[in-house]
């Protein structure tokens, strides 16, 4: 093993939980309850994917793509005043990753600019060697095109490397890239025909640091 690729939203930092948040409190203000289970649908999916999911469910007539803005507005200006929420355990795997010179790179559905801008609130971007977002791809997750772009942004075969995700598309996409994939669930566990795709299922990123020991060591 030569690098570690990371998903963001969802495995290093906990933005799931603030997103459904701030899609309770839009719907909200339209007379709809906005549940947990139908947000877990929208997880791993691009936005326009999103638009459909909304309108289908609550009329085509909705501001899909303004409640979307409104959500991410709510999410930013949360990032903004309480800083990012970092996944337990964060911190300690990527020390660990870095201290014996295993590469690191960030491979996300999210833009460029918001990457970046998380990055520097969170102060992480030390960690990393490269990143690849998703207006840098032609093909989304659960497409392999993101991971395989991050393997080849730094200089290594899929074979030597490993993923770290927690949606159902990118364990998708890890699989269909022929790459080993940890899944760290977070708001939902895979169902099992994604179970059965990922190489280990881990309760958190501590975890993951135990996996990746054990597997360096054998």
């Amino acid at each position: 093993m030569k690098a570690v690729i990371f998903d963001m939203d969802g495995l290093m930092i906990d933005s799931e939980r603030v997103t459904y948040d701030g899609y309770v409190i839009e719907f909200k203000k339209l007379g709809y309850t906005y549940t947990e289970e139908f947000y877990k649908k929208l997880l791993g999916k691009r936005m326009p994917q999103i638009y459909e999911i909304h309108r289908q469910a609550f009329g085509r007539d909705i501001d899909a793509e303004g409640i979307s803005a409104n959500v991410h507005k709510y999410m930013a200006d949360r990032f903004e005043t309480e800083g990012v929420p970092l996944k337990r355990g964060l911190i300690e795997l990527l020390q660990y990753l870095k201290a014996h010179g295993i590469r690191t790179v960030v491979a996300t559905s999210s833009t460029r600019d918001r990457v970046d801008h998380i990055f520097e609130l969170a102060q992480i971007a030390e960690y990393f060697d490269a990143s690849v977002c998703g207006d840098e791809v032609t093909h989304s997750k659960p497409h392999p095109e993101t991971f395989l772009k991050a393997c080849e942004k730094i200089g290594v075969s899929p074979s030597e490397a490993i993923i770290l995700e927690d949606s159902e598309a990118g364990i998708e996409a890890a699989y269909r890239g022929h790459i080993p994939v940890i899944c760290v669930p977070d708001m939902k566990y895979p169902e099992p025909q994604f179970e059965q795709m990922a190489w280990k299922i881990a309760g958190s990123l501590l975890d993951v640091k135990d996996i990746l020991e054990e597997s360096m060591s054998s």
